[in-house]
């Protein structure tokens, strides 16, 4: 079972489960593809163009996903908080692997660990190239990697904007699991991978456009 704090568990936890409904109607979420989420632990690897992601993430997914945020997230007055949210501080810029490693931790408990492959904020309609950490998960945890893709968030909650605008449609396609069982642990095969996982998520891109 994936943990979480006392806090998370019967204050945060049970406050996001009732705001929920209201922030899906809120960003009017439209999700495709949501019975191919497995029961058990998964790497969720989406694009990223939006600081409203991760809630977007959340109210897709039947429980709070494990995320990986930027250590300067963690920093006073909400930093305290993230933690009893299931978020872990990654160093950007290098491959902070003790935090990959803690990740591989969790998806052994049952833990769904979300990923942007991306490492940072795309600008609209771009994707830019994956970071290897991904890579590094598939393949050190042998877990199924779930492809997302999200749509309009960036939009919604254009970078350099303090507060999101509602009722801006927001999109959310989820693909079917990809296994990486079985190849070996190297950084060439950590690259590959990522590179993978990155060209699913853009036909996922391009299956909602074409409609």
């Amino acid at each position: 079972m994936c943990p979480l704090t006392p806090v998370g568990k019967y204050l945060l936890l049970p406050l996001w489960l009732g705001v929920r409904p209201f922030f899906r109607a809120l960003f009017r979420i439209e999700v495709i593809g949501k019975e191919n989420i497995p029961e058990g632990a998964c790497i969720v690897a989406s694009n990223h163009r939006s600081h409203l992601d991760p809630p977007v993430l959340n109210a897709v997914f039947p429980e709070p996903l494990v995320f990986l945020a930027k250590e300067e997230l963690f920093k006073p007055p909400f930093g305290g908080i993230l933690k009893h949210m299931r978020a872990i501080p990654l160093r950007r810029g290098s491959e902070d692997i003790s935090t990959l490693e803690e990740c591989v931790s969790l998806l052994k408990l049952g833990c769904k660990i979300g990923i942007f492959p991306e490492g940072t904020r795309a600008n609209p309609g771009e994707f830019k190239r994956a970071k290897p950490g991904v890579g590094f998960l598939a393949i050190n945890s042998g877990f199924p990697v779930l492809p997302v893709y999200i749509d309009g968030t960036d939009r919604a909650f254009p970078r350099g904007k303090k507060f999101p605008k509602p009722f801006v449609k927001v999109s959310v396609v989820i693909g079917k699991p990809l296994e990486f069982k079985g190849l070996e642990p190297s950084v060439k095969n950590y690259k590959r991978v990522a590179n993978e996982i990155m060209e699913e998520i853009k036909k996922l891109a391009q299956s909602l456009h074409r409609k």
